[in-house]
């Protein structure tokens, strides 16, 4: 199979609201809105907007036209030169190598756009398919946070892996 990606637009919404309702909020972060409103779509595809290739590189992950995910590099405030990486994927998609067709390409566009030296990503401890996904593109477990996340009544380690650029 294969996923084709694209940036977001600001028609967008209706989409994006379906995709972060419908999505499987166990290994996300509690950033995410739940539920997801029309409010928090606009601030997104508005900051968006004004971000991408200059403090990030967004990406809709979509099949036969439709949005099933997302994947984003963010430019962190502390360190300009330091990305980090996140996605998000509807379950009916999980397990097919989607992911692991776009982060790859997605990773490559942010740092050659934002001028990136290495891009982190953080995964629960327990999330083993995202872990496959973060080696098959090149990306090295750095570290453990151990007891470092409480999600629900459930305490996680966090992994942080990470991927140079092939800057000097």
């Amino acid at each position: 199979m294969k996923v084709d990606f694209r940036k977001w637009s600001l028609t967008d919404k209706k989409e994006l609201m379906e995709l972060c309702n419908a999505v499987d909020r166990t290994f996300l972060s509690d950033r995410l809105p739940n539920p997801y409103t029309d409010d928090d779509a606009d601030w997104w595809l508005n900051m968006v907007a004004k971000s991408e290739s200059v403090d990030g590189t967004f990406r809709a992950m979509l099949m036969d036209g439709k949005i099933i995910g997302s994947v984003s590099v963010e430019r962190k405030a502390d360190n300009r030169l330091e990305g980090e990486l996140g996605y998000m994927l509807l379950k009916d998609y999980w397990n097919r190598g989607l992911m692991s067709q776009v982060v790859g390409q997605v990773c490559e566009i942010a740092i050659r756009e934002l001028g990136l030296n290495r891009i982190t990503a953080n995964v629960f401890h327990s999330n083993v398919a995202s872990q496959r996904v973060l080696l098959k593109n090149g990306f090295i477990l750095k570290e453990i946070m151990y007891k470092a996340v409480i999600k629900g009544d459930n305490v996680y380690d966090i992994l942080i892996y990470s991927l140079l650029s092939n800057v000097q």
